[in-house]
């Protein structure tokens, strides 16, 4: 059939005709430009969200003249497969020890850094089997990720290691600052808790079996693994290592953060940044 048939069976001009294909051709090219923009954020930060990936595309977009919406972003990444899918599967790393303490956190309001600190452990995948164990330790105002440390075991040492590790980096008095973890025997042991008294730290524990236990924390767990492929199965100690530490270091400098208002945790922990709305620990999700 010949163009000018075609144009005459659709009920268009072919000057209409040429214009669509010049709208089609021009909208493909933007598209092209904002997916390969995507692909270099994601060469970053590989499982980044489509909100986030807006915010990080705001200044690419504006220098090149493009503009796409949040539903734009989620159509064009659906359409190419690119959306993040849900992950899998869980691995016990906490059985209990003996000492309790109190929820220090239920019911508080935060309104700055370094007034209350919260600890978890998770494990990560390696290829020749088993597993190695990551302790985070992270200001819960400004989701700031001041310690932590990779280890081979569950060993209680290692879960001390990353709160030192807190102690040396922080520049404020710690003295007074909540200390909230699950139960577990490694934040539980005498030395551990000995470090907490010696620097005025208040150990804080949610209940034996609660489904919000430590949520703050496994949040965090959560978005290392999913957005920066943390739940893959790595070759070496060594690759881990590697992954870790860079996965930590995006999260925190150069990821946008949804409940910081799109500030980076960075921002409000170490450059004054205020977060946006005032952190209050709801008493009905963490008792």
């Amino acid at each position: 059939m010949s163009l000018a048939a075609l144009c005459d069976h659709q009920g268009l001009s072919r000057q209409a005709y040429y214009q669509q294909r010049q709208r089609e051709a021009a909208q493909q090219a933007e598209d092209d430009k904002i997916l390969c923009l995507v692909h270099m954020i994601r060469q970053r930060h590989p499982r980044m969200g489509t909100r986030k990936l807006l915010v990080k595309l705001g200044p690419f977009l504006e220098r090149e003249g493009l503009q796409i919406g949040r539903d734009g972003l989620f159509a064009l990444l659906r359409e190419h497969d690119l959306l993040i899918a849900a992950q899998r599967r869980g691995h016990r790393t906490t059985w209990a020890g003996r000492r309790r303490a109190p929820n220090r956190l239920a019911g508080q309001t935060f309104t700055r850094p370094d007034a209350a600190w919260v600890a978890d452990i998770t494990y990560l995948d390696l290829a020749a089997g088993g597993f190695a164990y990551l302790f985070l330790l992270m200001d819960l105002y400004s989701r700031y990720l001041i310690g932590w440390s990779l280890a081979p075991t569950l060993a209680g040492e290692h879960a001390l290691q990353a709160l030192q590790k807190g102690l040396r980096q922080t520049t404020r008095p710690v003295q007074g600052t909540i200390h909230h973890s699950d139960h577990g025997a490694q934040y539980s042991s005498q030395a551990y808790w000995d470090c907490l008294s010696t620097h005025g730290l208040q150990p804080s524990m949610g209940e034996v079996g609660n489904a919000y236990d430590n949520a703050y924390a496994e949040r965090v767990v959560g978005t290392l693994k999913r957005e920066y492929a943390l739940d893959s199965v790595f070759r070496t100690e060594h690759d881990l290592q590697q992954a870790v530490a860079q996965a930590i270091h995006l999260y925190n400098t150069d990821r946008p953060h949804l409940a910081l208002d799109y500030v980076t945790p960075q921002a409000v922990y170490q450059g004054g940044v205020a977060a946006k709305a005032v952190f209050v620990v709801p008493v009905e999700t963490l008792p």
